[in-house]
């Protein structure tokens, strides 16, 4: 009997941390990331509004976030502005690229991949028997 009860505490141990083991794993309640999500929409809205961009442009630029919350974040820092009389604050970065976008990767030169590092004219020129051109 004993050992039944010793077995099914060993076997419900590992449960009680699940929420741990979920958020190591990068698993999260829906309900959780739906009000994260809401509130990281009316920030940005409230920042769009507070920058001078259009609601359109906050719509199309920050996309995987709920409109209405975008929204909401707006109109709430449009009424503010309004109120106590601020202007809008020039951007000074460019408007950040939605996530599973790839950042273009600069090609590389033909002659940058070559072993030899290039060489300098002034150590050409001084070189005695070679010639300071370049081929």
């Amino acid at each position: 009997m004993i050992t039944r009860l010793i077995l099914v505490f060993v076997a419900l141990l590992p449960l009680t941390g699940c929420d741990q083991v979920n958020q190591k794993l990068g698993l999260e309640d829906p309900a959780k990331k739906e009000a994260r999500l809401e509130a990281e929409a009316k920030a940005v809205g409230s920042a769009c509004r507070h920058s001078g961009r259009a609601i359109e442009d906050c719509y199309s630029i920050y996309g995987w976030l709920p409109k209405a919350g975008v929204y909401a974040g707006w109109r709430e820092m449009d009424e503010y502005m309004r109120a106590n009389q601020i202007e809008t604050i020039t951007p000074q970065l460019p408007p950040a690229e939605p996530p599973g976008t790839k950042k273009k990767k600069p090609a590389v030169a033909p002659e940058a991949s070559s072993a030899s590092p290039p060489v300098k004219e002034e150590t050409a020129a001084k070189a005695p028997g070679k010639s300071a051109e370049k081929p």
